[in-house]
């Protein structure tokens, strides 16, 4: 009878003590470093940042995009795109730009993006996770023989971003609408001016 009285004292003096060992323990441990991750041309952000700042950190991500799609060599689309996709994201978009090529599409690297700019974006975060409705316009040139268009297309998509490998990357993406009305005049150019 002793040893049952001992040991539901004992018990009783543990679950006593043990909320105010985890109290002191998280009153005095040194404060939890948010990590932050690296996104082309930012300094490295964490989750609230890129929260507050997705207007500039999706540009950026979408930028590398577009520079691999400038590109005409596979390893380097691929070795491009992998810098700000993985994943299914990264699949998909390799295989739109390869598949332009195969399509007959640009085969030399006579494309240049002017400007683009982030026009609308709604998130849910989840975590590290953003999942983004985002429309952008980007204004280019496309280059043809002796000519050059200039191109102005709005996109719509849908997004996610995360932290990947110490990186922010997009790991899906569904594009969601393209609209070509602003599509730019036919100018003639020198061929020397996209080479």
């Amino acid at each position: 009878m002793r040893d049952a009285k001992l040991k539901i004292a004992l018990m009783a003096s543990v679950l006593l003590v043990a909320p105010l060992l985890f109290w002191a323990a998280a009153e005095f441990a040194p404060p939890r470093q948010q990590s932050t991750y690296t996104a082309p041309g930012l300094d490295p952000m964490g989750p609230e940042a890129a929260r507050d700042d997705l207007f500039t950190l999706l540009p950026a991500l979408l930028l590398v995009v577009y520079d691999a799609f400038g590109r005409t060599e596979e390893g380097e689309i691929y070795d491009t795109l992998a810098v700000v996709a993985t994943g299914k994201a990264l699949e998909m978009l390799y295989l739109e730009r390869a598949g332009a090529m195969v399509g007959g599409g640009l085969t030399e690297n006579d494309q240049a993006i002017h400007e683009m700019r982030l026009t609308k974006a709604s998130s849910q975060q989840s975590g590290d996770t953003f999942l983004l409705d985002a429309q952008w316009e980007v204004i280019g040139t496309v280059g043809h023989s002796e000519h050059i268009h200039v191109r102005g297309n709005t996109y719509s998509a849908n997004l996610t971003i995360m932290p990947v490998e110490g990186a922010w990357k997009i790991t899906d993406f569904e594009l969601t609408d393209v609209d070509r009305q602003m599509a730019g005049e036919f100018m003639e150019a020198e061929r020397s001016w996209w080479n």
